[in-house]
């Protein structure tokens, strides 16, 4: 039969493709484990080579009447598959009526095997000659393939047993057997099978298929869960039942278990079916950790158990219900865990060293683990979890120091692990905008009497008057892969300048500072450089960057203790964070040989000869990093930088950070002249972020510094730095680095105007989901946005506004919370 499919082939609208069928009995076609597999039917081949896009086309034939519906395509060969109209059919006239439309199952599968290969199952011949004078068209005969576990036919048929009738009817096709399981629901069927060589019949209840399809999900710390439907149970041969993780989330994830597990227990609560999951969430206390019995659906024989994070409160915890006539899903709140107890202090014995580990016994009481669970993708993250050293500089304050590797952001939940047993909650007090550090806080009186020390830093490389140059001996004191110690004793191999590259998404890097390497380091996820009486002269910690390609790569890399000096005395002695500003400029090396090129006087060259000794060097204008603040509009790429207040400009501590100084006067030679600027100097946050607004999918915030070193100019304040999978920014092009600059034709320069606008829209009822009528549901959801990109262009999309699944909110930083965040809802 010649055949035409008409469907938007490749997403190209309106295609039309030809073929011929080839087979009608051609098996139902395989797209991977876990994944929606069609079964127990025949499906229709041709030849016609149709591609995504064309999915649920009509198949017609000459007369223009619809044989099939295409369904998929093979990736290797021209081959199309369609799914014929049998069953299809039956349906529509079902919903035609306004009936429901009734699916049954008996939890088996089924394949259409040949005669020939029926007999060497056994069927024997007599058996064939009936099937063959009842159905001369037929040339074979259905074949169990499968049963699933605790199905209603586990233990009545089995794998390889041949259907040959039911309620005494032969059966010889997959329609004939699904249109009895059709009308038999809650009923039983006889099930005449040839076995091995005798026949045997059997009873099998039909099952509702509806009771077996998730109809209810959970969400729970950004995750979802719903019962494991019978598609997913099919593909992997295990029993429809149980909770399965379809996307993990915050919470769910901080157990390591991710989408495609199934929960046996949480806590001590067995968790058979969401019901008893969601009793379970409502006896914890927020803020608990307690262990989450679980196992993967690749291999189901082998259970996990794991330390799960109770942290609800950056997300809704509801329940969604199928509303079966509208299609919606209608959500109701579940009981949260209960509020967070007092305090209950935990001791802990601080291990000690043996002598052979010396002088890691001095640094081993200060050592800490923090672990770091953003909830969310801002400020340019594509992880979510992350782990590291930390040591503890205030005790008395709780306060820990640790790289920007471990924690990133300020935006998460912080647990910090102490002497290898009590784990404590914490939250970022600090993430220094320049240099790889950041301080994390912790109520000290969490802890009891466990008897852990501040770091012990070396007095005169805390101050700077000395600092680790090549060929020092050093030890290096550092932490594992599994938490154990590590101590070696080595030299450093050399001093330079940090390299990193800019990220994609924008995100911090690390810069204008020298980092330090050694001639053998263990491998390690950090810790620090002391002498053999165990003070620290620096840190060991993780540079996180990417490669040309903007894959994630880490190095190791040492840093001075005194670039910690600033934050040590602001933190520890008068509890508040220091005074950070910048130039807004990145720096690099120059030799004397290339500034005297550019123009550098000779007289010039020997003072800074004389200064520097062995090894002379000035620093230049890499490239400005922002183009928004004065600082910016008066250094220039390519500046030479001199002097800074009257003195020689040749140590890059003096120009990375700087501390306090509003203005300072630079010396700067520019096109073979010395110019003095006076440059006032950018303050820079010890928290960038603290306001993330999320509409429609979509996380808005302002643009952090690494998105301003990468743009000329800043299109307008509201700049979108994740959009939510399958929501409506998602779906309709509100991509992750865009400005929205216009909604609705009027400008949005800034955060509040944004949040104004919803508030705007939030009253206009005819954006209430609620509130549609058939007359305006195809203009009144959509909301115009003018929206740039990195490179300035400018484009207007149009997105619809689902407030039902995707309310707005915003959260806040407040120091006043548990958290240091709070959440403001928008409806």
């Amino acid at each position: 039969m010649e055949i035409r499919v008409v469907g938007n082939d490749a997403g190209e609208k309106l295609s039309i493709l030809a073929g011929t069928l080839a087979r009608l009995d051609r098996a139902a076609p395989e797209y991977g484990v876990g994944e929606y597999n069609d079964f127990n039917t025949f499906y229709l081949q041709a030849a016609s080579g149709t591609s995504g896009g064309s999915s649920g086309s009509p198949v017609l034939d000459i007369y223009g009447d619809a044989v099939a519906l295409n369904a998929g395509g093979s990736t290797r060969a021209a081959s199309s598959f369609y799914l014929p109209l049998s069953r299809v059919k039956r349906a529509l006239d079902l919903i035609r009526r306004g009936e429901c439309v009734p699916r049954g199952t008996i939890q088996a599968e089924f394949e259409h095997l040949p005669y020939d290969e029926l007999r060497r199952l056994g069927l024997d011949m007599s058996i064939e000659t009936k099937m063959r004078e009842a159905f001369p068209a037929s040339q074979g005969m259905l074949a169990v393939r499968t049963v699933l576990p605790q199905g209603p036919a586990d233990g009545s048929l089995r794998s390889g047993d041949i259907v040959v009738s039911i309620d005494k009817q032969p059966v010889i096709d997959f329609v004939g057997f699904e249109a009895r399981a059709d009308s038999a629901i809650g009923a039983d069927l006889r099930v005449g099978v040839w076995r091995g060589d005798k026949a045997y019949e059997t009873c099998v209840r039909v099952q509702d298929m509806d009771a077996i399809t998730p109809h209810r999900y959970i969400e729970v710390g950004g995750g979802v869960v719903n019962s494991l439907s019978y598609q997913v149970a099919r593909s992997y041969g295990i029993p429809a039942a149980g909770v399965y993780v379809a996307s993990s989330g915050h919470v769910l994830s901080s157990a390591g278990a991710w989408r495609g597990t199934v929960i046996q227990t949480v806590g001590s609560t067995p968790t058979p079916d969401l019901d008893s999951f969601a009793r379970a969430f409502a006896v914890l206390s927020e803020g608990s950790r307690v262990p989450v019995r679980f196992f993967t659906l690749e291999q189901p024989h082998r259970q996990k158990v794991a330390i799960m994070s109770v942290d609800t409160h950056w997300h809704a915890l509801r329940m969604a219900t199928r509303d079966m006539h509208t299609g919606s899903w209608i959500y109701g709140d579940l009981p949260p865990p209960t509020p967070a107890r007092a305090i209950e202090p935990q001791t802990a014995a601080v291990g000690r060293l043996p002598p052979s580990l010396a002088p890691g016994d001095a640094v081993w009481p200060s050592v800490v683990l923090v672990d770091f669970h953003c909830p969310y993708l801002v400020d340019g993250m594509k992880d979510t979890q992350f782990s590291g050293p930390g040591f503890v500089i205030d005790k008395s304050q709780g306060l820990v120091v640790c790289d920007r590797d471990t924690v990133p952001i300020g935006l998460g939940d912080v647990h910090v692990t102490i002497a290898g047993s009590v784990v404590v909650v914490a939250r970022v007090r600090l993430l220094h905008p320049v240099y790889n550090f950041a301080v994390v806080q912790y109520n000290p009186r969490q802890i009891g009497d466990t008897q852990v020390q501040d770091l012990k830093f070396h007095p005169e490389y805390l101050s700077g008057e000395r600092r680790l140059a090549q060929g020092d001996a050093v030890y290096i004191v550092a932490v594992s892969g599994d938490q154990s110690p590590v101590v070696r004793h080595t030299r450093v191999a050399s001093r330079s300048m940090v390299s990193t590259r800019e990220c994609l998404p924008p995100r911090f890097r690390c810069m204008n500072v020298e980092g330090i390497k050694l001639n053998d380091h263990p491998a390690c996820q950090g810790g620090v450089l002391c002498d053999d009486a165990g003070l620290v002269t620096g840190l060991w910690t993780s540079v996180a960057s990417q490669d040309s390609s903007h894959k994630d790569t880490t190095t190791m890399t040492g840093f001075d203790v005194c670039l910690l000096s600033q934050t040590v005395t602001a933190l520890c002695g008068s509890d508040h964070c220091p005074d950070v500003r910048s130039l807004d400029a990145e720096l690099w090396t120059i030799r004397l040989a290339a500034a005297r090129a550019l123009g550098l006087s000779p007289a010039r060259i020997r003072q800074i000869e004389d200064a520097c000794g062995e090894n002379p060097r000035l620093f230049y204008v890499l490239g400005i990093l922002s183009t928004e603040t004065q600082a910016s509009k008066l250094l220039h790429t390519g500046d030479i930088i001199l002097e800074k207040n009257g003195h020689l400009a040749t140590d890059i501590n003096d120009l990375g950070a700087i501390h306090d100084d509003k203005l300072v006067r630079l010396v700067v030679l520019r096109d073979g002249q010395e110019t003095a600027l006076d440059v006032p100097t950018t303050p820079l946050p010890s928290l960038e972020t603290t306001r993330v607004i999320h509409w429609s999918g979509a996380l808005v915030q302002l643009p952090y510094r690494a998105v301003q070193e990468q743009v000329r100019s800043m299109p307008s304040s509201v700049y979108v730095s994740c959009t939510l999978y399958g929501s409506p920014a998602n779906c309709y092009g509100l991509r992750p680095g865009m400005w929205i600059t216009e909604v609705e034709g009027r400008s949005v320069a800034t955060v509040d105007q944004f949040v104004a606008m919803l508030e705007h829209m939030r009253l206009d009822r005819s954006f209430d989901s609620q509130e549609q009528s058939a007359s305006n549901i195809q203009t009144a959801r959509y909301v115009r946005l003018t929206v740039v990109n990195k490179a300035l262009v400018s484009r207007v999309i149009s997105l619809r506004v689902d407030n039902h699944y995707w309310p707005p909110w915003e959260l806040i930083h407040d120091a006043a919370t548990p958290c240091g965040w709070k959440s403001i809802q928008h409806i």
